[in-house]
């Protein structure tokens, strides 16, 4: 065997090896009880119905407070209303992180987009709904659902392509580096 074949499969193995070693210990204690007071993770197992796609980009990640966490839990909670799967919770959270930070924004003044209200920045101008329809968690989660439900094949798309085409953002791919808090925000909530 050549020097060049050998190095490269010396380099191969020695990955393939250091990878074992970094996850073995994670993977031997995947189905240990979490240590109290951390956050659970989305984990590989979620990914078929929660993150099918794996993520996209760098995740950006914030803290909640007890209101941003009420919304996510409306959020969830308007979604089994219609019908819908968990992953259309986690479209959902991850559109509202990025548009309001799962924040029930009412007029901003000189700050506001246009009329853009509530937890998707969704306008009355475009449709949406009322002021007062739009700032209420359920009626604008509904609202998005009813938009997401009208793109075919949601179920099977990237996150950030299935949020974009309801939305029409300036900015198409934000919605990809909230995937990973919104399924740990769904997978711990969904069932409680």
């Amino acid at each position: 065997m050549n020097t060049m074949l050998r190095k490269s499969v010396l380099g191969i193995a020695g990955l393939a090896f250091t990878g074992g070693v970094f996850a073995g210990p994670v993977a031997a204690h995947a189905d240990a009880a979490p240590v109290q007071g951390t956050k659970p993770v989305a984990v590989s197992v979620q990914g078929d119905k929660l993150i099918p796609h794996g993520v996209q980009g760098a995740q950006s990640k914030i803290d909640l407070n007890d209101e941003q966490t009420a919304n996510a839990k409306a959020i969830i909670a308007a979604t089994k209303k219609a019908g819908l799967p968990e992953r259309a919770a986690v479209i959902s959270i991850a559109t509202s992180l990025q548009e309001s930070k799962l924040e029930n924004l009412g007029h901003l003044g000189d700050r506001n987009d246009h009329d853009s209200l509530g937890l998707f920045q969704q306008r009355p101008s475009s449709g949406w709904g009322t002021p007062e329809q739009i700032t209420d968690p359920e009626y604008s989660t509904l609202a998005f659902l009813k938009g997401l439900k009208q793109v075919d094949g949601w179920q099977d798309m990237p996150l950030t392509e299935a949020a974009q085409t309801v939305q029409v953002s300036a900015y198409p791919d934000a919605y990809a580096q909230w995937e990973q808090q919104a399924a740990d925000i769904v997978a711990h909530n969904w069932n409680s």
